[in-house]
């Protein structure tokens, strides 16, 4: 099974590229090797759709896990259909990312935690380091600090199940 991680720049030193479908990179790695690639992601500039098309460039390459910073709803559900896990909420250097999740420390999410048009000109937030958190209608918004609260509630609990999922490995108490 292939690793995913949507990058700045080419290699495991490059920083994980907060955006998933408008990313320019991908590393490409196999666990089962520890060989890894570039990939680049001819769906960086285009029009609409890149996260679609994204999407489908990673599930034919036989990737199995992605780990990004900000995913929207239609790759998302792309992902999802083909069984493809995928990680949000990824920062650093791609090296970093993937000992995090090797380590239990980033957990697979299951829903979008951006909304449609995340990164584009026209959509929310080109250039945002962080995103905004979605709405109960599966829209982004800066609006409604409830909301935006509630879902870095949620990313922090999945975040401190994984630090105690590694806990227990370490101290060897696995189940």
């Amino acid at each position: 099974m292939k690793i995913a991680v949507s990058s700045s720049g080419p290699g495991l030193d490059a920083s994980v590229d907060p955006r998933f479908g408008r990313c320019r990179y991908f590393v490409l790695t196999d666990p089962a090797t520890a060989e890894w690639e570039t990939l680049e992601n001819e769906n960086a500039t285009s029009g609409g759709g890149a996260g679609i098309r994204t999407a489908q460039l990673i599930i034919d390459r036989g990737v199995g896990v992605v780990i990004t910073g900000n995913c929207g709803p239609n790759a998302y559900q792309t992902l999802a259909a083909a069984g493809v896990e995928l990680v949000t909420g990824a920062s650093g250097r791609v090296q970093d990312a993937l000992e995090a999740y090797r380590n239990g420390e980033l957990a697979p999410t299951s829903q979008a935690n951006v909304g449609a048009h995340y990164g584009t000109s026209g959509g929310r937030g080109i250039g945002r380091t962080r995103a905004a958190a979605p709405s109960p209608s599966g829209r982004a918004s800066t609006e409604d600090p409830l909301t935006e609260l509630a879902t870095q509630l949620r990313a922090l609990s999945r975040e401190i199940e994984g630090l105690h999922r590694r806990l227990d490995k370490i101290e060897g108490n696995e189940t």
